[in-house]
C-alpha cells in the first residue's frame, strides 16, 4: 500500500532539505599557508620568518631588501646607483625594523572594501613593506618617485624602505608573486600565468582564477598595467582591499 505524504509533511521536508544545503554563494577561502611558508625569505639579511597558527599566520621581517639599491650607502657591498636622474630623498638610507604581519590562513572576500591607506600594505617575499600610491598625505608627485631606486622603491621620513611602484628585483612586465596584502590575498605582476594581460580585473585591481601558485581559484591582486601619470612607472596596488585587512606592527 503506497501512502501518501501529506501536503504540510511535503512542506516540512522541502524546509529542511534547503536549510541543510549550504548556499552556492557561500564558498571557503583558500588556504595560503603552504604557499606563504614556501615564498617568503630573504637570503640575503636571513630577515624573514613564517610562523603559521590555526587561523592565522605571522610573517616577521627586518623590511631591509636582498637587492641592490643606492639606499646601502655608496660603500656597501648592495649599492647601486640610481636609474636616469633619480635621486635620494631627504632620506637617505635605510635601517632595520622588527615588521610582523599578520593575516588570516584562509582569506574571504569583505562586505565593505577598505581603501588601503598610508604607510604597510602588504609586504613583498623578502620582507620588505608595499605601499599604495600615495605619499605623504597626497597622490605619488615627482617630487617623490624621483627619488625610487630601480626597484620602485625609497625609504621614509623613518628610513623605512618600501615599494609603491613596478621595478628591477621584484617584478617587470611578468606574472611573478610579489607577495601577499594585509587581507591576505595574494598581489602578482602584471601579466597572469600565461603571461596575458589580465582584461578583467575589478576596481581594486584584481580578479578571481587560478595561478601558478594557488591550483585553486583564488581572488588575487595584479601590478596596474596603466602608466602611473607621467611617471613612465606602474603602480603596484590602489584602491581597497578585497578581504579584511590584518595587522602590520613594527
Amino acid at each position: 500500500m503506497i501512502r501518501l505524504i501529506s501536503p504540510m509533511l511535503f512542506l516540512c521536508l522541502m524546509a529542511c532539505s534547503e536549510n541543510d544545503t549550504p548556499s552556492i554563494t557561500e564558498t571557503d577561502g583558500v588556504d595560503i599557508s603552504t604557499v606563504v611558508a614556501a615564498n617568503y625569505k630573504n637570503d640575503y639579511t636571513d630577515g624573514v620568518s613564517v610562523q603559521v597558527n590555526a587561523d592565522n599566520i605571522v610573517i616577521r621581517s627586518t623590511g631591509l631588501p636582498d637587492h641592490k639599491t643606492p639606499y646601502w650607502g655608496e660603500d656597501h657591498e648592495m649599492y647601486e646607483d640610481f636609474p636616469g636622474m633619480n635621486h635620494a630623498n631627504a632620506n637617505t638610507s635605510m635601517i632595520s625594523f622588527n615588521y610582523a604581519m599578520t593575516i588570516p590562513i584562509s582569506p574571504t572576500e569583505s562586505s565593505t572594501k577598505e581603501q588601503t591607506e598610508l604607510g604597510s600594505i602588504g609586504m613583498a617575499l623578502n620582507g620588505v613593506p608595499i605601499y599604495n600610491d600615495y605619499e605623504g598625505g597626497g597622490l605619488l608627485e615627482e617630487n617623490a618617485w624621483g627619488t625610487f631606486d630601480a626597484s620602485g622603491a625609497h625609504p621614509g621620513p623613518r628610513e623605512d624602505y618600501h615599494y609603491h611602484c613596478e621595478g628591477t628585483y621584484i617584478t617587470v612586465d611578468d606574472s611573478n608573486l610579489i607577495g601577499f596584502l594585509r587581507d591576505g590575498f595574494p598581489i602578482y605582476g602584471r601579466k597572469d600565468q600565461d603571461e596575458s594581460y589580465p582584461d578583467d580585473l575589478d576596481e581594486n585591481g584584481g580578479h578571481t582564477g587560478s595561478t601558478t601558485d594557488f591550483s585553486d581559484a583564488i581572488y588575487h591582486y595584479h601590478t596596474s598595467n596603466d602608466i602611473y601619470s607621467t611617471s613612465g612607472l606602474y603602480v603596484i596596488k590602489s584602491g581597497a582591499y578585497h578581504g579584511t585587512k590584518g595587522t602590520f606592527t613594527q
